[in-house]
């Protein structure tokens, strides 16, 4: 089983020893940003908003219940919330009310103010999201019509999530970055070692191979490279000794063949005379 698993890891993982270090250096940032974000999500943005939709939809619930009360002034109270509560409160007499809710499950405003709504206003809500860019419609079921209402999605959703989105992504991608850089200039060394031991085992003239890179680099080049120069001189040294060996047995096979040319000349002459 584990021999298994071991070798699927091995096939989808990068070759290259550049990838394998990228990996190891982006892994635990991206993780230490999922977690930081999933934390802050949990503990700070969902649990503020949903103390901001609480309160909100609190406003609206005393909305409704003061204008429910036939004493009260109701164009008076609809003007007080206009203006002190940013609302924009309007009584829609005779209109009907709207039967689908758009719903999207995915949002955790939508989700919160859903809760909050269906524990004050039961079946009688009605709330858009989506439509406006900055601004919610609600609209609550009143008598024979409705209450509208719009409210700046501010009073519901904390502005601090993008910035803080903003402030844990660039660093990320910053300091990948900058491992991309100093992994580049640590990898470069091995790969020119690399291309140069390739050449040397073609037969190809190394010339000028300079160590460069981390300590353990350098001695692996300069062991290299020492190792070139001494293959190189055993190779001369071998060239040398086959170019004498070569140059000595040359004499005597000049020798012999000038001798049998004089043989064959002096029979030549004997047979003419």
């Amino acid at each position: 089983m584990f021999y298994g698993l071991n070798n699927f890891i091995k096939n989808i993982l990068p070759k290259r020893l550049f990838y394998r270090s990228l990996i190891i250096v982006a892994t635990p940032i991206i993780l230490l940003q999922i977690i930081i974000t999933i934390v802050f999500f949990d503990s700070l943005w969902i649990k503020a908003n949903k103390g901001m939709t609480r309160s909100l939809v609190s406003e609206v619930k005393t909305l409704y219940d003061v204008y429910q009360n036939e004493q009260t002034n109701k164009e008076e109270i609809l003007d007080l919330y206009n203006k002190n509560f940013d609302f924009v409160v309007r009584l829609k007499a005779n209109e009907i009310f709207p039967e689908e809710i758009p719903e999207r499950w995915y949002s955790p405003m939508d989700r919160s103010l859903r809760r909050e709504l269906k524990s004050a206003f039961p079946n009688s809500y009605w709330f858009d999201t989506t439509s406006y860019k900055d601004v919610v419609y609600l609209k609550i079921k009143y008598e024979t019509g409705l209450l509208q209402i719009f409210f700046p999605k501010e009073k519901i959703a904390p502005s601090s999530a993008r910035i803080f989105a903003l402030w844990i992504t660039l660093p990320g991608i910053l300091l990948i970055m900058i491992a991309i850089v100093f992994l580049k200039n640590q990898t470069r060394p091995i790969v020119n070692l690399a291309r140069a031991a390739e050449r040397f085992g073609k037969g190809e003239f190394v010339k000028e191979f300079r160590p460069s890179g981390a300590r353990e680099i350098r001695q692996a080049a300069y062991e290299f490279d020492r190792m070139r120069k001494r293959i190189t001189v055993h190779l001369n040294q071998r060239s040398e000794m086959l170019s004498g060996i070569s140059h000595d047995l040359r004499t005597p096979l000049t020798r012999l063949k000038l001798q049998l040319a004089l043989l064959k000349q002096q029979d030549l002459a004997k047979k003419n005379g």
